[in-house]
């Protein structure tokens, strides 16, 4: 039976000088699951935290950001054979400090556009179906 992991995704927005939306990707490490492709940040929500709980715990450990507000966007089940996930997608678009990958990893500000152009694990592609069907 594969694992099934429950997982808080931040879906990190801002918007540059020019005034266009840009989304803040981690790159996953090569030695972990679905390594080397770009993620939205975040992690596993622990047994005794809620969903929000664990989104602000994550990113404030993953990319150093302190978490004032988050809308929910999308709930995912995906499962990969060697492991399931529950995703919990959130837009966190109110937050303090500026994002910086704490773990190792790439990093990177991309546009809509260019969030199609790039390698995701499959379960992430369905967040960037709903970014572009919302026109976020």
């Amino acid at each position: 039976m594969p694992k099934s992991i429950h997982v808080a995704v931040g879906v990190i927005v801002a918007t540059n000088e020019q005034q266009q939306t840009q989304y803040f990707l981690t790159k996953r490490l090569e030695h972990s699951h679905q390594g080397g492709k770009w993620e939205f940040p975040g992690g596993k929500v622990e047994s005794n935290e809620t969903v929000a709980q664990a989104l602000a715990r994550e990113l404030k450990e993953e990319i150093a950001i302190e978490v004032l507000s988050c809308q929910p966007l999308i709930n995912i089940k995906h499962d990969y054979t060697d492991k399931k996930v529950l995703l919990d997608v959130y837009i966190v678009d109110h937050y303090v400090g500026e994002p910086s990958a704490q773990e190792g990893q790439g990093q990177g500000w991309f546009s809509l556009t260019e969030l199609q152009k790039l390698d995701f694990p499959a379960a992430n592609q369905t967040i960037i179906a709903e970014l572009v069907t919302r026109n976020l």
